[in-house]
Parts: C-alpha cells; structure tokens; sequence
C-alpha cells in the first residue's frame, strides 16, 4: 500500500493535523536554573547544534578550591590531555604550537565531564557576568547564559530627558490566550489563506463562542475564549480560479479543509514575572509574546501591505515614482519588545521600495535601455544578452493577467527562450495549437509583440503567457539592487527631521490603521499608551586626542557641537613613507588629463603638511587609458602588472582617477591586491577640477591609514581610561566580525565574512583583516577559529606576547540568532586560543546592531553625540545600552545599540560605554567620531571588500540564478591576498 504522504488527506485522517515541532533537551543530569532566551518571539523555535562552548578557567594562581564538576556536551576539546591544564602567569610569554592545517581536527568528540578551578580569594558579585556564574548556567542542552547587567546603569555625564519612540503595554496577566494549530487543505496562499479565516469566522460565529480571532495567515490561530469543542473541522468554498493543461480556464469555485486543533492554553504570568526579575533566570515566554504580537498586527494588516515586521499603506502620503519600474511607499514598522519599564511597542516611520504596478511592458521599457518603441515596433528578436537582462528584470515577481477576468496571482520564473511567435503546445484533446492562433481563437486577441518571448510561470512544466497581457501585482517589495540615484530618492523620502518624523509615529499609533486599530487589542484586554516613552539619557564627553608630535598643534578635544575636528597646524601622529607611486587615468577628457599634474603637486604638499611622506614625483609618468579598460580584466591586469615591474615591483601605491563611477572597479580592486600586490586609491575627476583643501586632506588621511600610518590617537590611552580593566603592560586586542550575504535575488553566490583585529597596543588603532568566502547564506562564521587564530599569531609577532583579553565585537546578528550565535562563535574562540599553549585570555562577546528601529528624540531635535540610554528601553536584566556616538546631519539619528552577550572581563555599565565612545573617535576615514565601533565599521568594510572580489565585470548577474537547485552550493573561495598588502589597512 502506498504510504500516505505529509500534509496529505490520509495523513492528516490518520494522524491528525501536522503541529509545529516541539524543541526537547533531553533528560538533564543535574538541576540547573533556566537559561534566559533573549530576542523577540517567532513562531518557530531555533533548532541547536549538539555542541556548546567549554568554559575556561580564570587564569589566576594557586592555591586552588576543590574543582567545578561541570558537563560538557559533544565538541572539539578545548582542554589538555587527561584534563591537566597549564598554567601561566601574566608576565610568561606563550609558545606559538605549529600552525595548523586548515580544518583540522581538534582530537576525537565525545561526552565527558571536565574540572574547572576557581580561585579562592575571587571577588564573585551577585550577578551573573561573572565566569563562575555564568559556567554554573551552562544548560546541558547547549544553550548558554547571556550576560546580566552588572548594575543599575552608567552615571557618568549630564542628563537630558529624551523621548523614545516605545510604547508602553499593559496586558492582563491572568488572561489567558487559546492557541490553535490550523492546517488547510490544499495549501493556499497567505493572502487566500486569510480569505478562508474571514469567511470561517463569519459563517461559523457559534461554533467560535461568538469572538474574533487573530491569524498569522499560516498555521497559528489565537483566541481569548475557547472554543466549543478541542478539534474543529470546516469546508469553505472560495472563488479561486484555476489554470489546466498549458494555458489558464477559467474561474472555478474551490473547495478547502480547514482543521482547528487547540494546541495549548498560553498565560501571561511567565511574562509578567520575565519583566520583574533581574537576575535572568526566567526564560522568556516566546509563545506568550508572539500571540500578542500577531493579535497587535491583525487589524493593521487588513488594510496595509505586510512585509516582514513592517506595514505599508498609501494612506500615508501616496507612492512616489522613483524611477526604474519601483515605486517607493511610506508605512511603519511594529514589534513588541521587553523592556525594564515593562512590555513596550517599538514604532518606527518606515519607506520601502516597491514594483510599480502596471504592465509588463511599460515597465520593462522602464528597467530596460534597450527595450524602446522603436525596438518594438522593428519586431527584433531579443539577443541572448538582452534576453538575460529581460529575465532578471522579471525572475520572481507575480503578475496577473488582464485578458480575462481572475483573481489569480502567478509568479515568473523564467522566460521561453523561443520566440511568442514560435510556441506551440497541445491541449487535453492532443491537438496541437500555436500560441498566438489560440489566443486569437479563445480570447479574439491578436498578439502583437509575437517576436518578445513569453513567461513562465510554471517551475517544472510549460506554461506560458504573453508579456502584453500581464501586469504587475501590486504591493510587491522590490528585492533587487537599488541604483545611486534610486537609493538617493528613497533616503529622501526616509530623511525626516526628528519633529516630523515624531509627528508621524504618533499619528500612526492613534491612527484608523495602527496597531490599536480595529477591536482586537480590546478581546485580548491589551492596551497601548498613545504617548511616546519619556527617559533620561547622558552624553558622554568627547576624549583628548593626541596629534603628531611635530606639528604646532599636538593635542586637541572636540568641543564642537557636532564634535568634529580638523588637522589645521597639525601633523598625523604616525606619517608613513611613500616613496614609490603611480597615477591611472580612466576615461576622462583633455581638460581633465591637463588637471592631472597639479593634482600631483597639491597632493604631495598636502601630505607634507600633515606629516606624510609622499615622493613629489611618481614612479613613471602618469597612464592615460580609455574607460573601457575597466571592463577588459585581462588587459587591465596586464596594464598595471607593467606598472608594477616599472617599479621593480616595489610600488606602493597606485591612485586611479576615474571619468565615473564603474563596475569594474571591483575587478581593479581585486587584481591590484590579490595579484598585483599594491594598494590602490581611487578618485573621480569631478573632484580634480576644483581641489580643495578638504577633498586633498581625507585623500592624505586615507593614503596614510592604507600605508600602515596613523592620523590620531587617544590622548589618555584606554590603561589610563578604564585602569581597572586594561593595564599597559597586558595587552588587549579588540576584534571585530562581520557577514555580508549575496543578493536576495541571487541564490548561488557565497557569503563572505571578514574578521579584523588590532595590532598596536595600547593604541589599538591599526587592524589587519582576514576574509573567507563561506556558505550561501550562512550567518554563522564558518572557520572562525582559523581567522582568529592568524589574527593573534599576527598580535604575537608584533607585539611579542599574546593579549589578555579579547574584546570580540560581531556585527549582523538578530536576537533570535543570541544563542546560536554566542554558542558557536565562542567556541571556535576558544578553539583558536586553544592552539597557542597554555593560552587563556579573558573573552567578552558584544552584539551590535545598527538595523533596529529604536529612535530618540530631544525635544523635536536631534540627540547630541555621545548620548547614552541604559535604562527604561533596555532589556529587563540582560546587559545592553543604545549609544549614539556620531551627530546626526540629515533625518533622524538612529543609535547603535550594544548588547554584551558574554562578558568574562566583568565590564561595568560605565567602563564598556566609555570604551566603545572613545574607540568611535578613532576611525582612520573621519574627523569625526561615527556611529559604529570601529572593529565592526573596518569588518563590514573588509567584508565587502571580499565581496568585490567575487563579483567580476564580465559575468552578468543572471548568471547567479538559478530556476531551481539541482544539488548543493558550491562555495567560491577567495582569491589570496599578497603579502605586501596583508597586513596593511587596504579595504577602508
């Protein structure tokens, strides 16, 4: 007998409805506390790797208590042989073991148990951020205990009140909520989906005990009152039309199954007590806090577009036409957040590009140069070229036909690569029609672009419809790369002053269409303040900064109101050398060629004045080539490596000044640092034409960061700052970490991660990088061990000892991925200090996140830079602050916000802002401090630097799609950087 299929009829009468699988951790060996689960509420549980970090003892001398007896879950071993450990004192030196090969196996993997000595006489507070704690909440199943705030908040700096666009909820704890599984057969669409809930709920009020319950559009259904009965079963009849054979029929009424099961009965007590306690020993109760979240969006999403957690409306200002087929639309996004004043909304303005929805063709004139009337009225067949380019425009996007009257909504997949003139398909009868006889036959249309090829909308058989009689559905977000001028046109629409966009948060909120919309919130007895959270925030004083020593100004503390500063009378503290140069021109006219050797002159000069050695004359005379070199790899490649041996391959830099912006920088990047082995700085000659003092200045700053110079430094070195936590003769090395994945419409590419450390002590201003090409669309960094390990065999050679500490900064994560995240990154830490001998340092790990919407407003400005928030929005008891470092010059200042998700350095609220507030004022590009700790800014930078190297000019992006896999991925590594360039600062 065949075996019923998942889902199927038979399946679900033999064995019920398909539910959401539960997560289990298996059967614990001792009690252990519960582990706080941070991040906000999805549906889905995250499913655990088997493995969890081992934790390390604290590196500290005898006499020591009778070991910690604590199990460690299947992993690499971290520690010795027989559990003996080696230990060193501050003042020993580590010995480098042999490097090893790359993926190699760390020893056998097995359960085991491992001791972990403590120190008599360490100080252990009450809270959780200290390593003893944080080992005794080591959860067998894998999970690992986030950090806790290790007090009431900062104190340091003045205070200014601050509005916080967070909403405060008040819920009924005792309330409970009824959560029912819902399986629908066939499978609909979301939209249909919501159609079969409405109609359900209007023809079967009694059997639903007369409420209005909320639907995700999936699987999940909430009620405030139970129903009748625990399983419900209902047929609903819907009007969806239906396509047969080759070509659409007509409309048809369809019939659905929907099965109702009670799933569990959700309470709010586990919440309530989650806001109240602050040692974090209550996880949070993702169930409790997603059914309110789907109740908060069940009204909004009746009459906006929604798009993950944001909703979008013409009601708040229309579309705007921002070229190119994409419409841009204004909305708000939503989510509710546990915060220390309780359970709060976070609403936030939002702006989204969409496709325009009109037909195919108009909007394919929009998005194709090529594609004009003329071209259409020659009836020329498209070459395979702009057939590619055609078919990227439209891969993915869902349409729907205009010859007949239908409901129906089809994706594009690919496009027929004959003809519309040249199709043919046979019917159910088995004759065999051409496409445009049929539609002249069935629907009296005559096709007139018969030479443009059809769509397909089907992924796995022939289905076909004619460009002409398609349109664009509306409210699809546009997923594809966004040009300059596009991106422009949306940052405007997005660019509101703080005063107006706090004006539009509050008319969302008591709006027709917010999240207090319509009588839901009510059922569920949930009620939204109308007022936007009031707090106190404190503004952090700008650092001294240290000049070089040979300029009239050596010292300086930004002041100004926006804390910038400039090098005026002043030198770099540390000026590299430059003697060996060159310059290439690309593009450009005879006027602009002429500007060429002033450049030069001016630019020597202005590198003199602020210390920096640049030879007055280069190399060779400057090249003069044509653009479209750039799009020549072979020619380019071999261009500058004549260059290069006109120096005796010894040049050091190579200034590229450009007519334009172009693609094929990606490939001049790539070969002059992969193959060539010089760094490069490009210019556009717009900016040649009328030098300025400031223009040649950051051109110097830069030149002298990529050549291994300095331009700033703390003028009070962090020992100084922080004594309790760094000490001069203990080095630190400040790590950073970022991914950076491909398109999101392409779908073969590799992600590329890149992980950057700093090199000087204690001015820890310089960072090397590491890059990997990895997994597409993995968020965990694969071999990070390896990375981290050449990071520190690079510390050790410049500095001739290993860091103490490693302050590990990881840019790119959400909340839901804490866990994963902190699990497995840590781990591959401690993998790579396990490599060097004795070697353990003390590690803390911090998030940060720049992608949230959290905003402060000072009255209707902006706050000022250096402003701080570690109270009232922050979590209930986990370790996080919002720091605006940077002022805000256009729209609304968004925050960083920083969440210490492991902490074994014991940081105090008031040491870890001070610490990433002074790093933000030493970026190598700026005179100005700015918005992102700089070892996360230089890994996003490096990041997509690795991600140049994989995009080459003469390969078209269709190329990188794919109608469907056909087996697994293959990850493209990254071409090797020389060795000239490796430990230089190229990528910012």
């Amino acid at each position: 007998m065949e075996k019923a299929k998942k889902g199927s009829y038979k399946h679900v009468k033999k064995h019920g409805p398909l539910a959401v699988g539960a997560h289990q951790n298996g059967m614990p060996l001792m009690e252990i506390p519960p582990i706080i689960q941070n991040g906000y509420p999805y549906p889905y549980q995250y499913r655990y790797h088997q493995s969890c970090p081992a934790l390390l003892p604290l590196p500290l001398s005898l006499p020591l208590p009778p070991p910690l007896l604590v199990y460690v879950p299947p992993a690499a071993p971290l520690f010795h042989e027989n559990n003996h450990l080696k230990w060193r004192t501050n003042g020993q030196s580590c010995l480098r073991k042999q490097r090893p090969v790359p993926n190699q196996v760390l020893g056998p993997t097995e359960t085991r148990f491992d001791a972990i000595p403590l120190h008599q006489e360490v100080e252990l507070p009450q809270n959780q951020t200290n390593l003893q704690n944080q080992i005794s909440h080591l959860d067998l199943s894998g999970k690992v205990a986030v950090a806790t705030r290790p007090d009431s908040g900062g104190t340091e700096g003045p205070v200014i009140p601050l509005l916080a666009n967070h909403f405060l909820v008040q819920f009924d704890p005792s309330e409970r909520i009824f959560h029912y599984d819902v399986n629908i057969t066939p499978r609909p669409s979301k939209e249909t989906a919501r159609m079969i809930k409405h109609k359900l709920v209007e023809e079967n009020s009694d059997l639903l005990s007369g409420v209005m319950p909320v639907f995700d559009g999936r699987k999940n259904l909430y009620s405030p009152i139970e129903f009748q009965r625990d399983k419900l079963e209902f047929y609903i009849s819907l009007p969806i039309p239906t396509y047969g054979g080759k070509l659409m029929e007509t409309q048809k009424k369809r019939l659905f199954r929907v099965n109702i099961r009670l799933v569990s009965k959700l309470s709010g007590e586990n919440l309530k007590k989650y806001l109240k306690e602050k040692d974090g020993s209550i996880p949070l109760p993702q169930d409790y806090l997603h059914a309110l979240d789907i109740v908060l969006r069940e009204g909004p999403s009746e009459s906006c577009i929604s798009v993950g957690r944001s909703l979008y409306t013409c009601s708040m200002g229309g579309q705007r036409d921002i070229g190119g087929g994409v419409v841009g639309m204004r909305g708000f996004f939503q989510s509710l957040r546990p915060t220390q004043q309780g359970l709060s909304l976070n609403v936030d303005f939002s702006v989204a590009a969409f496709h325009e929805s009109i037909g195919i063709i108009p909007y394919l004139q929009k998005k194709c140069s090529f594609l004009t009337d003329d071209f259409l009225k020659k009836q020329r067949v498209l070459t395979e070229e702009e057939r590619k380019q055609v078919q990227s425009a439209l891969k993915n996007v869902k349409i729907f036909v205009c010859h007949r009257e239908t409901h129906q909504r089809f994706r594009v997949y690919s496009l027929t690569e004959g003809a519309t003139k040249d199709l043919k398909f046979w019917d159910r009868s088995g004759k065999e029609y051409k496409l445009v006889d049929y539609f002249r036959d069935q629907y009296n249309y005559e096709i007139e672009f018969k030479n443009l090829p059809c769509l397909q909308i089907s992924r796995s058989k022939p289905c076909y419809l004619p460009m002409e009689l398609c349109t664009i559905c509306e409210g699809q977000k546009f997923l594809g790369k966004l040009s300059d001028e596009q991106t422009a046109r949306i940052l405007k629409m997005n660019g509101q002053r703080p005063d107006e966009r706090k004006d539009i948060i509050n008319n969302v909120v008591k709006g027709a269409f917010g999240p207090a919309s319509g009588s839901y919130s009510n059922q569920f007895n949930i009620q939204i303040s109308k007022e936007m959270t009031q707090l106190v925030g404190r503004v952090l004083q700008p650092p001294k900064l240290k000049f070089g020593d040979t300029g009239h100004v050596r010292d300086m503390t930004p002041n100004r109101h926006d804390r910038q500063w400039n090098f005026l009378n002043s030198h770099v503290a540390e000026g590299s050398a430059i003697r060996r140069w060159a310059v290439i021109s690309f593009g450009g006219t005879s006027a602009q060629h002429a500007c060429i050797p002033a450049f030069i002159h001016q630019l020597s000069n202005r590198c003199e004045h602020l210390g920096i050695l640049l030879s007055k004359n280069t190399m060779v005379s400057p090249l003069f080539e044509n653009i479209q070199l750039l799009n020549n790899i072979t020619g380019l490649e071999t261009k500058l490596q004549k260059i290069s041996e006109s120096a005796n391959g010894n040049l050091q830099l190579l200034v590229c000044v450009m007519e334009r912006r172009h693609k094929g920088y990606a490939d001049l990047k790539r070969i002059a640092e992969t193959s060539i082995g010089v760094v490069t700085q490009c210019c556009l000659y717009q900016n040649l034409t009328k030098l300025t003092s400031q223009f040649l200045a950051n051109l110097a700053l830069k030149i002298n960061a990529k050549l291994g110079g300095c331009n700033m430094v703390l003028y009070n070195s962090l020992p100084h700052q922080i004594p309790r936590i760094f000490f001069d003769n203990q080095p630190a090395i400040f790590m950073g970490a970022d991914v950076t994945h491909p398109h999101p419409l392409d779908d073969v590419s590799p992600s590329v991660v890149a992980v950057v450390g700093s090199m000087n002590w204690p001015a820890s201003n310089r960072y090397i990088s590491r890059m990997r090409s990895q997994t597409h669309r993995q968020e965990i960094i694969e071999n990070l061990d390896l990375m981290v390990y050449e990071l520190l065999d690079e510390f050790l050679l410049e500095n001739k000892k290993l860091p103490s500490k490693i302050i590990f900064f990881r840019d790119g994560v959400s909340e839901t991925q804490f866990q994963k995240v902190l699990k497995e990154e840590l781990q591959a830490i401690r993998v790579a200090c396990k490599r060097f001998e004795g070697y353990q340092p003390l590690v803390t790990f911090t998030v940060v996140q720049k992608r949230h919407h959290t905003r402060l407003f000072h009255g209707d400005q902006n706050v000022p830079p250096g402003t701080v928030v570690d109270t009232v929005i922050t979590h209930p008891s986990e370790f996080d602050f919002y720091l605006c470092s940077h002022s805000g010059t256009k729209g609304t200042s968004r925050p960083t916000h920083y969440h210490i998700l492991w902490d074994e350095n014991r940081f105090r609220s008031d040491e870890m802002q001070k610490l990433v507030h002074c790093l933000c004022y030493t970026f190598v590009r700026c005179t100005k401090p700015v918005s992102l700790v700089p070892p996360a800014y230089y890994a996003h930078l490096a990041a997509y630097r690795g991600r140049l190297y994989l995009e080459r000019s003469d390969s078209g992006t269709c190329g990188k799609q794919m109608l469907y896999r056909s087996g697994p991925l293959q990850t493209v590594p990254l071409p090797q950087l020389q060795d000239t360039v490796k430990k230089l600062m190229f990528y910012c």
